[in-house]
């Protein structure tokens, strides 16, 4: 594969993600002053303002990881490990849309933890073609690790 093309991927696997990104803020970003003010947090929930970076740094990381995945053969040899790192992007789009969206931290605690399985499957995946893809997947997961017990947390306290 020549080198324009492989940059050609890099930013296309950037956008991709930072894309997925911005389709769950549809759902999240109106909110946060709506809904998500008025439900009860944990005294450890991250200020509002942290999310974005958080967010925008983990895409990227996915995005070049994904990106290494598919560089050295394109999607051919990449297949399987690329289509488990494409369900998992679906399913973190999911989860900003029953929680956010719809209202729903107990569905949205659900759908999280099948996110977190997915992103443990991708990561091994990962891990099997590239060190580096593997470990530009570990504070993503270690991330949604978070995100799961502050959404499980914020479902028990608004739960009835």
């Amino acid at each position: 594969m020549r080198d324009s093309i492989r940059w050609v991927g890099l930013v296309v696997f950037i956008l991709i993600c930072l894309g997925a990104g911005g389709l769950g803020a549809v759902a999240t970003t109106p909110e946060i002053e709506g809904w998500y003010k008025t439900i009860e947090k944990p005294s450890w929930n991250p200020p509002d303002h942290i999310f974005g970076p958080v967010w925008t740094t983990l895409f990227v990381m996915m995005a070049i990881a994904a990106w290494m995945i598919w560089k050295p053969e394109g999607f051919k040899t990449a297949a399987t490990p690329l289509t488990v790192f494409a369900v998992q992007l679906v399913l973190n789009v999911a989860w900003s849309w029953i929680f956010f969206g719809m209202h729903q931290p107990g569905w949205a605690f659900v759908e999280i933890v099948i996110l977190w399985l997915a992103i443990v499957a991708t990561t091994v995946t990962f891990f099997r073609r590239s060190q580096i893809a593997g470990w530009l997947m570990v504070p993503y997961l270690a991330w949604v690790s978070f995100a799961s017990v502050l959404n499980f947390t914020i479902w028990r306290l608004n739960a009835g």
